[in-house]
């Protein structure tokens, strides 16, 4: 059984990668789908969040994945790759109240599709892609927060803004 699990990623923690690997522990693969948003501007492009994510799971070793990066409803997302499953993180309560709203405004669009909360590992349960970007543009260390390649990527990031 194949599940998605859709995000902005960006970029892509620690914590996206405990989610993905225990997600493998259920469904033979996963989908990740890196979403196109337009209400938010990522410090990354599209292609730079999937090629990050692509270079975790190999840094990780994780395998039965493939990224993808997509627009529009997520439930026709799901539905092109014959998934009947989105995964979500849940860190916190403070995510639940969000969470269920998309999970409630899902069903309605279709009810064939459910949705599949996972808690982070303790060791995650705080952080988030916005947390690690934070740290990092007050020049604090997020090396365990983040795979070597998303580090280097934002380090490159600013050094070219900066030119």
């Amino acid at each position: 059984m194949i599940a998605i699990y859709p995000g902005t990623f960006d970029p892509v923690t620690n914590g996206h990668i405990n989610i993905i690997k225990r997600s493998l522990k259920i469904f033979d693969s996963i989908i990740i789908g890196v979403a196109k948003n337009l209400q938010k501007k990522p410090l990354f492009s599209d292609s730079e969040r999937l090629m990050m994510i692509e270079k975790a799971l190999v840094e990780k070793n994780v395998k039965g994945c493939k990224v993808e990066i997509f627009e529009g409803l997520l439930v026709d997302f799901v539905k092109k790759h014959n998934s009947k499953i989105i995964i979500r993180g849940l860190r916190a309560i403070s995510d639940f109240e969000f969470e269920l709203q998309m999970a409630f405004m899902n069903r309605e669009l279709d009810k064939s599709i459910e949705m599949l909360f996972l808690m982070p590992s303790i060791k995650y349960s705080f952080l988030s892609s916005s947390i690690v970007k934070n740290v990092f543009f007050h020049n604090g260390c997020i090396k365990e927060m983040v795979p070597s390649i998303v580090a280097k990527m934002m380090k490159e990031k600013v050094k070219g803004e900066k030119r």
